[in-house]
């Protein structure tokens, strides 16, 4: 079915939710996450301190990042920089491109690596049809740019479907 392809493996309210021991335990070695929403704010520059302690939690326990974004390369370097995290920019996602690239920065496998996100036709339905485990995250603020706006209408009606048929169990 065509609609499973929007189904993340999880869904989690934070980023800041997903511990580094669960995911070792399942063998993964690496993340890929989205910015915008995902991380932080759309609008937001930098990382907050909590978000700091995550990505050096996640260093210390050898899990890898990469943050892949859709959006422009001074977004995402001004964000990732003082971090010291890789990252890839206009990265056409759901396309299956950059998640490649993203593996060959870090050194790992597809099943080494999540997908984390909070969009459904970008993060979601490109890391499930390129292979990876996905976890959708409740999107960090209630506005969006204008692009992700129109998808957001779309993802709302697939929600509204995957709640119907008891897929997702939070409420965005």
């Amino acid at each position: 079915m065509l609609l499973e392809n929007f189904l993340p493996n999880r869904q989690v309210k934070s980023v800041l939710m997903i511990k580094p021991e669960e995911l070792k335990k399942h063998g993964i070695k690496a993340i890929i996450t989205d910015l915008d929403n995902t991380l932080v704010e759309w609008d937001r520059p930098s990382a907050p301190p909590k978000l700091i302690q995550w990505f050096q939690n996640m260093k210390k326990h050898d899990i890898k990042v990469t943050i892949v974004s859709n959006n422009n390369e001074t977004r995402v370097k001004t964000f990732a920089d003082p971090l010291g995290i890789p990252f890839l920019y206009k990265a056409r996602k759901p396309r299956g491109r950059a998640f490649r690239q993203a593996l060959d920065i870090m050194g790992v496998k597809k099943e080494e690596t999540v997908v984390i996100g909070d969009q459904l036709l970008t993060d979601v339905l490109g890391g499930n049809r390129n292979g990876f485990y996905t976890i959708l995250v409740v999107p960090v603020a209630q506005s969006d740019g204008f692009l992700t706006k129109f998808n957001r209408m779309i993802e709302r009606q697939i929600m509204g479907w995957f709640r119907k048929k008891g897929y997702l169990t939070w409420e965005d």
